[in-house]
């Protein structure tokens, strides 16, 4: 791969690449999910609501090689909405190179442009690789996250 990176939005056709990617991050992370949740994921993707996810696709030489889901929510603590960067992957052969901090950027531009500054995202505390990107183009939180049992 020598081409340029070029970061863009998701597009219909995408749809096979997009799902091949988004399983083999599903799969660093141990899951899975249904036919379902792939078709409803896409369609909001691609859809028009602005309370769905949005995706930016890193593309080189006509291939797929990244991907992220990020959200804009309202936040209690701000009149302005925040952005939360859901998903972000990188094919395993680019990892390295700055497919995830193209990526990143991409989202913190799509802030920028709806003018919402922040930006915030989690990970896997022994996701050490994807951590030494965040650990430059981020700050980590004190916050400590707790779900339903």
């Amino acid at each position: 791969m020598t081409g340029q990176v070029l970061i863009r939005a998701l597009r219909a056709d995408d749809r096979p690449d997009w799902a091949a990617m988004w399983c083999d991050y599903l799969a660093f992370y141990e899951t899975e999910v249904s036919q379902a949740i792939y078709d409803s994921t896409f369609a909001r993707l691609i859809g028009e609501d602005p309370q769905d996810f949005s995706c930016f696709i890193a593309e080189q030489d006509g291939e797929i090689i990244g991907l992220t889901h990020y959200l804009f929510h309202r936040h209690s603590w701000t009149l302005d909405n925040t952005c939360y960067l859901q998903d972000l992957y990188a094919s395993p052969k680019c990892r390295g190179t700055g497919v995830g901090r193209a990526l990143i950027e991409a989202v913190y531009g799509a802030a920028d442009v709806k003018g919402n500054g922040s930006v915030y995202w989690l990970t896997q505390d022994f996701n050490q690789t994807a951590r030494r990107l965040y650990d430059r183009v981020g700050k980590q939180t004190p916050f400590i996250r707790y779900q339903r049992k």
